[in-house]
């Protein structure tokens, strides 16, 4: 695989490969509903990744956001327990739009393992092409722990960090929410509406037209006010989710990395 983002064609003919096939599905509003939504009906082979349990750290009052990164060789182990080894491709997939299979993309990236990509479209796009599903759980193909790469390799900022770069002109800091979020019109997850000062406003499904990724001229046009060095472009969302779609459409237009700020609103308001 030579880019993040394949087509259910693709993924269609790379099965005979025996890629590591993730369904993310979840509903941030009904926990159990993704899982449950898997047992049903999956593409064949597919492990089930839930972004509570499995693609989430342990949450600490007071101190992280909603979904805090998990522990990387917590991760690099639960990944070995699913089949993933360095010559292996992964595929993620969601029904969100990419919106939860790309944190699950940034993860595995940042264990050190770049044969790894997104479902353009995501599970709709599997069933509108005729692909073939089974049902209930798949056993896994157990490996050893995943290899680390040294740590950092993606870049991620802390809340002091990102404290201190949006007051940096050399900087920019990215919000991925939806406008009205953004702007603290509504707010229906976090206990404080609007956002962090400085920041400006990329929300990530404007990265989609009818479900699927824009092409890599029309993303690229999209970031090109930010700044040229890419890690000098830090985003956030409202847990760091949903900021990685935006990390990965970034990385689809340019192949390079921008920053994640993980803890995002969520762990930036418990100073406030």
């Amino acid at each position: 695989m030579t880019t993040p983002i394949i087509s259910a064609e693709e993924l269609s003919s790379l099965l005979a490969d025996n890629p590591l096939v993730l369904d993310c599905r979840f509903d941030l509003m009904a926990p159990d509903a993704g899982r449950q939504q898997y047992l049903e009906s999956h593409i064949p082979g597919a492990r089930y990744l839930h972004l509570n349990e499995d693609l989430s750290g342990t949450v600490v009052p007071g101190k992280t956001g909603r979904h805090p990164l998990p522990d990387r060789h917590d991760f690099a182990r639960l990944m070995g327990s699913l089949g993933l080894t360095p010559d292996r491709p992964v595929v993620a997939y969601d029904d969100k739009g990419g919106g939860i299979a790309a944190r699950a993309w940034w993860l595995i990236k940042d264990l050190g393992h770049d044969a790894v990509a997104v479902l353009d479209g995501g599970y709709d796009a599997w069933l509108e092409i005729g692909g073939r599903t089974e049902w209930g759980p798949v056993m896994a193909e157990p490996a050893e722990p995943y290899p680390l790469a040294p740590a950092g390799r993606l870049g991620t900022r802390d809340r002091a960090q990102t404290e201190q770069l949006r007051k940096d002109p050399s900087c920019t800091l990215v919000d991925s929410r939806t406008p009205e979020r953004y702007r603290g019109e509504v707010e229906p997850i976090d206990p404080v509406a609007g956002h962090i000062p400085g920041a400006i406003n990329l929300p990530w499904p404007d990265n989609l037209e009818n479900g699927k990724f824009k092409s890599r001229e029309a993303l690229r046009e999209r970031f090109a006010a930010l700044q040229k060095e890419p890690q000098q472009n830090v985003f956030y969302c409202g847990s760091g989710v949903t900021a990685c779609h935006n990390i990965l459409a970034y990385y689809y237009a340019f192949d390079e990395l921008p920053a994640l700020y993980p803890g995002s609103w969520s762990e930036y308001l418990l100073a406030e």
